[in-house]
């Protein structure tokens, strides 16, 4: 379980995938330059769990690897630093990616008209699928009429703005 007071380093790991992430930052935080072979030791965890997480972060950008000869036996291992000072950065992005999405369905939402029988247990079609459709509601067979979509709209525009302001874009 993530601490309120624990470093945003593991609580973004946390939240990316949960127990296994959580331990390998807590990990990461204690020994820098670790080898994933040390990791999973103080972890518990199984190597090829250990490593999947790293090459993870790794690709998120929240940690670096430099590439070292192991002199005792002879090949090249990783060492593993996290990279606490990109925590920022990658929430940022994930924000970025987020209004991008919201702002595009909000502008699906607004160039398109929807048509519903009233069933809630039904979907929702376009006007050109109603159209296709004869105006027949595909799964209970009431006639789709249209409907208002006003207040997803407003609910799209106004996560659109927090996200906006969090941004400050």
């Amino acid at each position: 379980m993530v601490d309120k007071y624990e470093d945003p380093f593991v609580k973004i790991a946390a939240m990316i995938g949960g127990d296994e992430y959580l331990k390998v930052a807590r990990s990461l935080l204690k020994t820098e330059d670790a080898t994933d072979e040390e990791i999973a030791s103080s972890t518990g965890l199984r190597i090829n769990m250990v490593r999947r997480v790293l090459y993870d972060l790794f690709g998120k950008g929240l940690i670096t690897g430099i590439r070292v000869k192991d002199e005792r036996k002879g090949w090249f291992v990783y060492r593993w630093r996290s990279r606490r000072d990109e925590v920022e950065n990658f929430i940022e992005n994930q924000k970025k990616k987020i209004l991008n999405r919201l702002q595009q369905r909000l502008d699906y939402e607004n160039s398109s008209d929807f048509y519903h029988c009233g069933n809630e247990d039904c979907s929702r079609a376009t006007f050109e699928d109603s159209l296709e459709l004869f105006f027949k509601c595909p799964s209970c067979g009431q006639v789709l009429n249209l409907k208002k979509n006003e207040k997803v709209r407003k609910n799209f525009s106004k996560k659109i703005d927090h996200i906006k302001g969090d941004l400050r874009v």
